[in-house]
């Protein structure tokens, strides 16, 4: 007589034990089966995948991680979300990790220092294997405690020093003396340099290197920060430029997406031709930047280069800090008028 099997477990209860009974194979076939690079017959791997298949059977990865010391999870802590360049470096960064096998989590914060902290503590109480630090300026005693819980810290465009960390950092400073020379070359006799109060790492340093550049050479600049790191930001950045006296004929924006703001004022409330009246140059090569409207000369980061730093990072097995220095390259398009015995360098 034919014994029942007794009851079929639900698929949120199915376990390695219940697809061993089902295909007839032990648990460690069954382990050998859903573990890459591992030896398993065909025949064996057959019926293990069609048991597992039945009973709806999912391996476990958190489980099986936290027996290793290893969650596979990743924090990206990130302020800004809505923003066109910082959506695109986070789909490049999520993409790269999970092709690597691991699990994004992402942790929004308010850009304050206590927000990215207040994130840093809620990623190591998930057992968090690293995380990506976009946003703020966390105190960086913090690198220690991260160290001691296993946490690893990979900090991009940030000017702290962290202990057991790897910094991804871009040529800023060298980015904005580059925008200043650029306008002086396209005939700019008055330069502008036009950010936010966000205050963060990149955006000091490239208007840094542009404020530099133009006291190096001898030459006034005026400078003007308004708000947050927004289109409508640049709007107000363009209205309170070109309403002076004697307005600018050359602007830096340290972002793309203020430059557009920009752009749309002189143009449609100023009446000021680009790139015959006014020059502009942005960073971050945004998508909108090579929209037909705009056609924007910007520097454009290096994304790809950014991320494959960070994901091969995680994949060593050296705890010790680094640092990575990448360039951002020029994009020339239409908003800057250089005259050809000119030569951009």
């Amino acid at each position: 007589m034919k014994q029942n099997p007794g009851p079929r477990p639900s698929r949120r209860s199915v376990s390695a034990k219940h697809v061993a009974e089902a295909a007839g194979v032990s648990r460690t076939a069954v382990s050998r089966t859903f573990t890459p690079g591992a030896s398993v017959s065909p025949a064996t791997r057959a019926k293990v995948l069609a048991a597992a298949e039945s009973l709806g059977y999912h391996v476990n990865h958190l489980a099986r991680g936290l027996t290793r010391s290893e969650s596979g999870i990743v924090a990206l802590i990130v302020a800004e979300l809505d923003t066109p360049f910082r959506a695109r470096l986070l789909a490049a960064l999520t993409d790269r990790l999970q092709a690597a096998g691991k699990v994004a989590m992402l942790i929004n914060t308010d850009r304050s220092d206590e927000s990215v902290e207040g994130a840093l503590r809620q990623a190591m109480s998930y057992r968090t294997d690293a995380a990506i630090v976009l946003s703020g300026r966390p105190d960086a005693s913090l690198g220690t405690l991260c160290a001691r819980n296993g946490l690893r810290l990979i900090l991009i465009n940030r000017d702290e020093e962290f202990p057991h960390a790897l910094h991804v950092r871009l040529d800023d400073v060298a980015c904005g003396q580059r925008a200043f020379r650029i306008l002086r070359e396209s005939g700019c006799v008055k330069s502008a340099l036009a950010t936010s109060l966000s205050a963060t790492t990149s955006l000091r340093l490239r208007a840094k290197g542009f404020v530099d550049a133009a006291r190096a050479a001898s030459v006034p600049v005026v400078e003007q920060a308004i708000g947050e790191t927004s289109y409508a930001t640049g709007r107000e950045l363009g209205i309170a430029l070109f309403s002076a006296e004697h307005p600018p004929d050359g602007v830096f924006c340290t972002t793309d997406l203020m430059a557009c703001g920009l752009v749309d004022v002189a143009r449609g409330q100023f009446g000021l031709r680009i790139p015959e009246d006014l020059s502009v140059i942005g960073f971050d090569d945004i998508q909108q930047a090579s929209w037909e409207n705009y056609r924007l000369t910007t520097f454009s980061q290096p994304i790809d280069r950014m991320c494959e730093a960070c994901v091969s990072w995680l994949d060593e097995t050296a705890v010790g800090g680094d640092a990575i220095s990448l360039e951002a390259s020029l994009v020339l398009r239409d908003t800057v008028g250089l005259h050809p015995a000119n030569e951009v360098t």
